[in-house]
């Protein structure tokens, strides 16, 4: 079985976390591959050195059956991870060894445990859905598909107003901070801090969610996910950008966008015995009574 392994520098993963991945890695017998700067921040850090052909750059390219990607980071990195995939169709396991992860729901202190349920083949394995955005971007991204969520913002202090539309019925105009269009994954994410709900996984829809709407009666919508949603931008006063997961790009005036489901999605693995409700439930820290 082939690893894939994705992580980055800003992570600052100390020299005994980096030898204790590797050597879990080499004892259960899994080739890998290492994305470049990774790799080269591991060879400074613990003094590993991966052959240059054991290393991948922005893509990772076609991989053997049964190859699996393994993110050792926080979401960001997780998101940066399924980037580089561009498409490819292979389980993405994320390792969390950063702070408040939906995505990273593996702990990092359990590397030998989390390595041999992967090599016994004891994953649980969830199709998670992803975005596609089309428009008027001013340079085209090098993908147009995003995990959690797809969000046109205003730059600077005026205010934008996005006319939204889905399938091609007039929702609304919002005026203020900008739009979110968040896939079920992404729920968590941008979302949830501008209000939205908590969406399950396996539900079928998407949500859109204003960005401090200038009228207060707005409120976060959820639609079908086989809904087509258009949002014309408008910044006469001010500048915007659009987002796809952790990645920005300026937009041309009045631009345009369309936003679906896209044809692909990814395959997220998680040990067996953790549930996205275990994860909300610990993440969110439900249940702690502050009374005491």
């Amino acid at each position: 079985m082939k690893i894939i392994l994705f992580s980055r520098r800003q992570v600052a993963h100390t020299s005994a976390e980096i030898v204790q991945l590797f050597e879990a890695i080499r004892r259960f017998g899994f080739d890998f591959a290492v994305n470049a700067e990774f790799a080269d921040y591991v060879r400074e850090t613990a003094g590993i050195a991966i052959p240059a052909a054991q290393t991948y750059g922005a893509a990772v390219g076609p991989q053997p059956d049964g190859t699996l990607m393994v993110c050792y980071g926080g979401d960001g990195t997780l998101l940066e991870g399924v980037h580089r995939l561009r498409g490819e169709r292979m389980p993405v396991m994320g390792i969390n060894a950063g702070h408040l992860g939906f995505l990273t729901s593996a702990p990092s202190a359990g590397l030998d445990r989390i390595f041999a349920e992967i090599a016994a083949g004891r994953i649980a394995v969830e199709l998670r859905s992803m975005l596609r955005v089309e428009g008027g971007f001013a340079e085209q991204p090098d993908s147009l598909l995003a995990l959690n969520e797809f969000t046109v913002q205003r730059h600077g202090a005026g205010m934008i107003s996005v006319e939204t539309y889905v399938d091609d019925q007039m929702v609304a105009t919002y005026h203020g901070d900008g739009v979110i269009v968040s896939t079920p994954t992404g729920s968590t994410a941008y979302s949830l801090s501008a209000g939205g709900p908590v969406v399950a996984p396996a539900c079928s829809c998407l949500v859109i969610s204003p960005l401090a709407p200038h009228n207060l009666t707005m409120r976060p919508v959820v639609i079908p996910d086989t809904a087509v949603i258009a949002l014309r931008v408008h910044a006469r006063h001010a500048d915007a950008f659009v987002t796809l997961d952790n990645r920005t790009y300026s937009v041309a005036p009045d631009a345009t966008f369309t936003v679906k489901c896209a044809e692909t999605g990814i395959f997220l693995a998680v040990p067996h015995n953790i549930s996205f409700y275990d994860t909300l439930r610990n993440k969110m820290m439900w249940g702690i009574d502050i009374r005491s």
